[in-house]
């Protein structure tokens, strides 16, 4: 069984992967307390190492949130690189603190609206983000 975070006002960090780790990043330079859940034991063991805290676990089980604090948390940044379960953690994340903060990425345009529909207040599409800054650099220059 998970330790539960004690944490208030924090920001859940669902993900660890390549986006996560620049959510984190930013977070810990603006001194914005948050927690890590990922299902990866070895990214977790690397959260841990560096002093920040994390769960091992799925994030878009309810039990999971729930143990991040997410009736106290202030935001949940939902960076998985899966859409689906993007989604579904939106889903849960909602359900269980209606009023949070949610940020989230996306990958396909269609996913993106049903984000909107399951309450994302914030989608980033880091793909297609990329490509735009690319073409609009290669138009200047």
């Amino acid at each position: 069984m998970a330790a539960k975070s004690t944490l208030k006002d924090h920001v859940i960090v669902c993900g660890y992967g390549i986006v996560g780790q620049r959510v984190v990043e930013t977070l810990v330079e603006n001194g914005v307390p948050f927690i890590v859940i990922e299902l990866d034991s070895q990214k977790v063991d690397n959260v841990k190492k560096r002093g920040y805290e994390a769960l091992q676990g799925d994030a878009t089980k309810e039990r999971m949130l729930k143990d991040a604090g997410i009736k106290s948390a202030k935001a949940v940044a939902i960076v998985m690189d899966n859409d689906a379960k993007n989604l579904f953690a939106v889903l849960a994340a909602k359900d269980l603190n209606e009023g949070i903060f949610i940020a989230t990425r996306a990958n396909d345009d269609a996913v993106r609206e049903k984000l909107v529909e399951a309450g994302a207040d914030y989608i980033v599409m880091p793909q297609k983000a990329a490509s735009e800054e690319i073409t609009e650099e290669i138009i200047k220059s």
